[in-house]
């Protein structure tokens, strides 16, 4: 059966589900789409504040009615206020308030930048297979719901990531634990919600999946200063954040952004990383600086945050990079991955 067509029959089925005060759930305004795809079924419920309690009952209903449509697929479904954490969960328990460490894991590393398109997701992927390199337990989360890259960039596309009694089950790549969204789409598929869903899709990738034991989760965030980024900051315990940019003033500015956003939510900047930052050309060897020159370093000393490192553009970077071999595996003992090195063990070293 076509995902369409499987939302249409949840959709259809959520009509026997009722809501309190009367009428049915499928035609309340508070639902979201219904997103269905080979492993998962989504949809939110947004009451007003002070009724997420009141719609627990039609929650628990409407699980059952999407469980016994989507077969093995695991159901998220959440209830969601204005307020932070009443959102509930399809397994497990709510996010307790105020911000929480998560089990197993010793440090939270983010890594974000104001705009995207500045190489923040091959960045994270790099810094994380470095800091294993180093000695370290690792695990990354592709916090990017809206575009998630983690499963291109380690080659997991269409690997899906789910174990029987519901909690995620991380995929391995280059030694690493991995978790994304993207595992659970299928080729092409947009991710349609809003906030409150959004926030909630990310506690469960984050909560419910089996992590084990790690020195360091590295979470590539999204682009920007959204929802995703104060539902985070707000509920988790994290220990700092790498900021990536590239050279030029437009990108540094929204940069800045991303900074002072970490400083309003008490969250630690551990560094500013500056991508993209100067071409050698391969016929001549002659270097250009596209974006410009030293703009990331120059905004750091400025801004008193460390500067932990500059990126090359580099062909190499991309074509491993699309190839789900990073550079820091595919060419360990190359200038590319000895700069992402570098820029982790300056970080290592700041943590301590």
């Amino acid at each position: 059966m076509a995902d369409v067509e499987l939302a249409a029959r949840i959709k259809a089925a959520l009509s026997e589900v009722e809501i309190p005060g009367g009428g049915d759930l499928a035609s309340y305004a508070g639902l979201s789409e219904v997103i269905v795809t080979p492993s998962a079924i989504a949809f939110a419920i947004a009451v007003a504040p002070g009724m997420e309690a009141a719609f627990g009952p039609t929650r628990e209903q409407a699980v059952k009615r999407a469980q016994a449509l989507g077969g093995d697929r695991k159901v998220l479904v959440s209830v969601t206020g204005d307020k932070p954490n009443v959102a509930k969960f399809s397994h497990g328990k709510a996010t307790p308030p105020g911000k929480t460490k998560v089990d197993g894991i010793k440090r939270i590393i983010g890594v974000g930048s104001g705009k995207g398109g500045v190489g923040k997701s091959t960045t994270s992927v790099n810094f994380a297979l470095s800091l294993a390199a180093e000695g370290l337990k690792v695990g990354i989360l592709d916090a990017d719901l809206y575009g998630p890259s983690v499963p291109k960039l380690l080659g997991l596309e269409g690997k899906s990531a789910i174990r029987d009694d519901g909690i995620f089950t991380p995929h391995e790549a280059y030694g690493l634990k991995v978790m994304s969204i993207g595992s659970m789409l299928v080729d092409g598929q947009a991710v349609v919600w809003r906030g409150p869903m959004a926030t909630s899709a990310l506690r469960q990738l984050l909560r419910e999946t089996d992590w084990g034991d790690l020195d360091v989760l590295v979470i590539d965030l999204p682009p920007g200063t959204g929802d995703i980024h104060i539902a985070l900051f707000q509920q988790t315990i994290v220990d700092g954040v790498v900021i990536v940019s590239t050279p030029q003033d437009l990108a540094l500015i929204d940069a800045q952004k991303a900074i002072d956003m970490l400083g309003k939510m008490q969250v630690p900047v551990l560094g500013l990383v500056e991508n993209m930052s100067y071409f050698i050309a391969p016929d001549t060897g002659n270097r250009y600086d596209i974006f410009g020159s030293g703009g990331a370093e120059r905004a750091a000393a400025t801004m008193g945050i460390p500067f932990v490192g500059a990126i090359p553009l580099v062909m190499s970077i991309r074509e491993n990079s699309d190839a789900g071999t990073p550079p820091v595996v595919a060419v360990p003992d190359g200038a590319e991955a000895q700069a992402y090195r570098a820029i982790a063990r300056k970080v290592i070293t700041t943590l301590r």
